[in-house]
């Protein structure tokens, strides 16, 4: 019913469910991330070669290959959740039913297809990426191996894809190669470890379905209360980081670097602070407020290297 109502609100739900319902299955949040990466990075490199032509068409090829391999990898792994999401995500296309499994696959297969064939053609570096992405995605969610049912490896899977392998790749795609600056490598540590924040807290909101599911997770080995300290002291620990070391990075604009990560810290700390755990609604919003952080660096970074 709650569903149902929720669907009348909303005029792409209406009139276009099958795209709403992609739209779900892509994981926005996930999307916006990828796609703030991919224009992030070509910001980057625009600020620091100004003799770059800031030609939209550099970004479209890079960005397609990068939202078509997000796709298969949040697909598959619905594929393989299916009933663990019924419990945890009921709202998901393939627990919902408003996708079949078949249409599931077939729009998996699709989009590591053109993930690949998009990011072959345009560079090594791209091709890399992509390919070392959708690698880990595959071992991360799909049997026998499926490393998400282990705490450890399943962090290293989300941090090194989207800390690593996606910056660094986008960068020497859009700068044509080596060195890698400076201020590229602070960026891709604090992403990483930003990432590994994301990664043990993600799981927060789903203890129930990844108990009965035995997806041993941190929180059910911890706990909420440590997982949710340790998140936060590692997103502190990232931010005091960039401030400590803004002084002493070249191209970028030391007192904006600063000011804007120590109230990206101050947002960390307000909307944390009186969070209950036992409600996963309440829970849920604050991963949101993480995610929304994450998106910012993407744009703090850029705009740091052209006020240098």
């Amino acid at each position: 019913m709650r569903r149902t109502s929720y669907k009348s609100s909303n005029f792409v739900q209406r009139y276009a469910p099958w795209l709403y319902a992609f739209w779900k299955f892509s994981r926005p949040h996930t999307v916006i991330g990828t796609s703030l990466s991919v224009l992030g990075l070509y910001l980057i490199v625009l600020g620091s070669n100004r003799q770059l032509l800031p030609h939209p068409s550099l970004l479209i090829a890079p960005l397609i290959a990068c939202l078509c391999g997000n796709i298969y990898i949040v697909g598959l792994n619905q594929l393989e959740d299916i009933e663990i999401d019924r419990i945890n995500k009921p709202n998901l296309p393939l627990a919902s039913g408003e996708f079949s499994v078949w249409q599931g696959r077939l729009i998996v297969i699709l989009a590591g297809i053109s993930a690949i064939a998009v990011a072959a053609s345009q560079s090594p570096y791209l091709f890399g990426m992509v390919g070392l992405s959708l690698a880990i995605g595959t071992l991360y969610s799909l049997p026998p191996i499926r490393l998400k049912r282990f705490p450890f490896w399943a962090s290293l899977c989300i941090f090194t894809v989207r800390g690593m392998i996606v910056n660094l790749g986008l960068f020497l795609h859009f700068n044509q190669g080596f060195p890698i600056p400076a201020k590229v490598w602070a960026l891709t540590i604090f992403i990483l470890v930003f990432t590994f924040a994301i990664a043990i807290f993600k799981d927060m909101p789903d203890t129930e379905g990844d108990r009965q599911y035995n997806i041993r997770t941190l929180t059910l080995k911890l706990g909420q209360r440590p997982v949710f300290n340790l998140s936060r002291s590692v997103l502190t620990g990232c931010y005091l980081s960039v401030v400590a070391i803004a002084p002493f990075l070249p191209g970028v604009n030391a007192p904006f670097l600063i000011l804007s990560h120590l109230m990206a810290l101050a947002t960390l700390w307000l909307r944390s602070y009186k969070i209950d755990l036992q409600d996963k609604v309440e829970v849920t919003r604050f991963y949101q407020v993480i995610w929304k952080l994450f998106f910012l660096e993407y744009l703090i970074f850029p705009a740091a290297c052209f006020l240098s």
